[in-house]
């Protein structure tokens, strides 16, 4: 029999497809979604129900087509927790940036036109793109992930619906109200009753992702490089400060105990706790961080005959990309690392975040800061940390640019635009650019070509030319990201 694993993600083959709800394959998980005409309910692939006629059946992208197509969402298996849509379908890299600006808001309150035009595109093509591969236009994506983060908070925190519904990115309680009935035909205070769920002390969120998922191998790489003060990382579980949208608090991270998931437990600080908590944001960052939309077996797959990735692949199932929480941070960081050793860039880290860092009573065992917001390093005085003039001055212009709005962490329509923005900052070069686009914006195809220890690895142990990995590094893409944590770390 033909392994599911080499269904192709955006033309879906309906009996493959049905094969992977048979096995409820949780590799699938959030690939496609099954829409039950008997019942007008979809589902999700690993959905315990018993499996639905083959003729009854039709398989659609994403959760936003299904709901387009008129099926209402299933309370068993709750699509609200399945993975989310690969970092790359197929060539569609624009798309896989457009889902990355819907998941941080873009169509709340802005316009398609505005969303095209940050993409280099006009708003026809963008809703031709989402058609082919989403199955769904922009607006209906943006609509249905609003109503997933909501059906998510109402049935696994006790936050006050209320606060659910702008948590969620609505903007008022009628159109909350509004879109949870039609959707599940009962009322937000209905689905609150029936869940049992108690949250605790914290705000707590299921991130599910698709197995193989390398926890380890992620947190040791995290772990080195763990900005003190604001973040403390384990073995057993991440956690951090972070500051969003007016909103202080503390992140903690680690491996659900049942199924393929972590578990996101969020706590406001006190000056904090009567302001809106931007979840969908705070969900999106983890995603990001933690890499997971990724599809580990259809980038193993990509890899499986190429003799310098594939052979490191198949030893270590499950490569994730480590992300960032917090794109400035990690361009700091960034700028810290150029030209000495990983231990170094830290020990300045610290200094930074002590010196200027905000405290925080966090209540976390090493999490004594917010990182420094934009304007503060702007303006700050590095004298006796230990950095260079030529340093000081690229970390000041960094903060300036975001500081004033002429930078953002946010996706450019190509990987090549973001790269040129970046760059024209002074002291901020390829392999920075390359290596902020990685793991900031969650760009599977940067590759900093450059870095001595990529050309080693490449090379067996002795270097090779930069342009002979970067032409090399051509046979790699889209995801030539995954190939650089490869040649760094196994």
């Amino acid at each position: 029999m033909k392994q599911t694993a080499d269904i192709p993600t955006p033309g879906l083959d309906p009996d493959l497809c049905y094969r992977a709800i048979q096995a409820k394959d949780a590799r699938f998980d959030g690939r496609f979604f099954v829409c039950v005409s008997s019942t007008g309910i979809y589902c999700r692939p690993v959905c315990p129900a018993r499996v639905p006629k083959r003729e009854n059946c039709r398989f659609v992208p994403s959760a936003a087509a299904a709901e387009a197509a008129g099926f209402r969402s299933c309370l068993r298996c709750r699509p609200e927790a399945a993975p989310g849509t690969p970092a790359w379908v197929g060539t569609a890299a624009s798309v896989s940036r457009a889902l990355r600006l819907i998941d941080e808001g873009a169509l709340d309150e802005g316009k398609l036109d505005d969303l095209a035009q940050r993409l280099g595109m006009g708003e026809r093509q963008l809703r031709r793109l989402f058609l082919a591969h989403v199955g769904a236009g922009p607006q209906s994506v943006a609509a249905n992930r609003r109503l997933l983060t909501a059906k998510q908070l109402i049935s696994d925190t006790r936050l006050p619906l209320a606060e659910v519904a702008y948590a969620a990115g609505y903007r008022s309680l009628r159109r909350f109200n509004d879109a949870i009935r039609q959707a599940y035909g009962v009322a937000p205070g209905e689905i609150r009753r029936a869940s049992e769920t108690a949250s605790g002390g914290g705000i707590i969120m299921r991130l599910g992702y698709r197995p193989p998922f390398d926890w380890e191998r992620l947190v040791t790489y995290l772990a080195g490089r763990a900005m003190p003060g604001v973040e403390s990382v384990t073995q057993k579980r991440y956690a951090r400060s972070f500051r969003l949208d007016g909103v202080s608090g503390t992140l903690t991270v680690a491996p659900a105990k049942k199924g393929h998931a972590l578990e996101a437990r969020v706590a406001v600080a006190g000056a904090g706790a009567g302001a809106a908590l931007p979840m969908r944001r705070i969900a999106a960052r983890l995603r990001r961080l933690f890499d997971l939309d990724a599809d580990p077996s259809a980038i193993a797959a990509a890899f499986r005959g190429d003799p310098l990735i594939g052979p490191r692949l198949a030893r270590v199932k499950g490569l994730r990309v480590p992300g960032a929480f917090d794109g400035f941070e990690l361009a700091i960081r960034a700028v810290l690392g150029q030209q000495i050793s990983v231990k170094g860039a830290t020990t300045i880290a610290g200094r930074i975040v002590a010196k200027f860092g905000e405290p925080i009573d966090s209540g976390e065992e090493g999490i004594t800061h917010l990182f420094p917001a934009p304007r503060r390093l702007a303006d700050a005085d590095f004298a006796g940390l230990g950095l260079t003039g030529g340093r000081i001055s690229t970390l000041k212009s960094l903060a300036a640019a975001v500081a004033s709005g002429a930078l953002d962490f946010s996706p450019r329509e190509t990987l090549e635009a973001k790269i040129a923005e970046l760059t024209a900052l002074p002291g901020i070069g390829e392999w920075t650019a390359h290596y902020v686009a990685l793991r900031a914006l969650g760009e599977p195809d940067a590759f900093p070509a450059s870095d001595l220890g990529l050309r080693k690895a490449a090379g067996g142990g002795a270097p090779v030319a930069t342009k002979e990995l970067e032409l090399l590094s051509q046979d790699w893409r889209p995801w030539r990201g995954y190939a650089a944590l490869a040649l760094w770390t196994l």
